[in-house]
């Protein structure tokens, strides 16, 4: 069964999961945002082996630590989607602007679209693509435990801000409607930022999204 972890990092405390298969014990950072030494914490307490990294989209506070993380270990990484390059491309920018200390650049292994899987010693996750927040930014569902992995798409009664570069508010909102909704009201998920949910509470309560703004 697939396992997990959320580490918040930086100081946008990101939630940055640490997540394993537990027969094979290799393991996954989804969106290691900085703060490498809680990380790496985290896996040492986990007993397990970091093999991947997976990324939902290429702002800084997501992605911060991927480039360290990759020259430490030698991992491949895994998302967002290609629109999302030029993101990954300002990192320094994007350190500049959001008063980070500098970090590298790198560049994905693979890109991510929708329909793809995620692979993780016997655990699988399905891709979805769901734009709006950023262009590329995709989500990571794992069937089996009913769990998403939705970065800045939806959150605790919000969803993503829209005002970013190539951002769009009613791309975003279809995205989670037409993608998230469907995935069933007994998921849960974990945000990017803040206290997990259920889709079904966001569908009754979100005052962005709730089905009864939609009639």
């Amino acid at each position: 069964m697939l396992q997990y972890k959320i580490i918040p990092v930086t100081p946008f405390q990101q939630n940055c999961s640490l997540i394993w298969c537990d027969e094979t014990q290799e393991a996954a950072l989804i969106d290691p945002g900085g703060d490498q030494h809680l990380l790496e914490a985290a896996i040492k307490q986990a007993g397990v082996r970091l093999t991947k990294i997976f990324l939902t989209h290429g702002h800084l506070d997501h992605v911060g630590a991927t480039a360290a993380l990759v020259k430490q270990y030698n991992l491949p990484v895994e998302g967002p989607h290609k629109e999302d390059a030029f993101w990954i491309d300002q990192l320094p920018m994007q350190c500049q602007m959001m008063g980070f200390a500098p970090v590298e650049n790198f560049q994905p292994d693979r890109w991510l679209t929708e329909g793809d899987t995620l692979q993780l010693g016997n655990e699988r996750l399905d891709v979805l693509f769901c734009p709006g927040h950023t262009p590329g930014h995709v989500v990571f569902y794992h069937a089996g435990r009913k769990l998403a992995w939705v970065g800045d798409v939806l959150f605790a009664g919000s969803i993503g801000r829209t005002d970013f570069p190539r951002g769009d508010y009613d791309t975003l909102v279809r995205a989670i409607r037409e993608k998230l909704w469907p995935l069933g009201d007994d998921v849960s998920f974990v945000p990017g930022h803040g206290p997990m949910s259920t889709l079904g509470a966001e569908r009754k309560s979100n005052p962005f999204v709730a089905d009864h703004r939609f009639g």
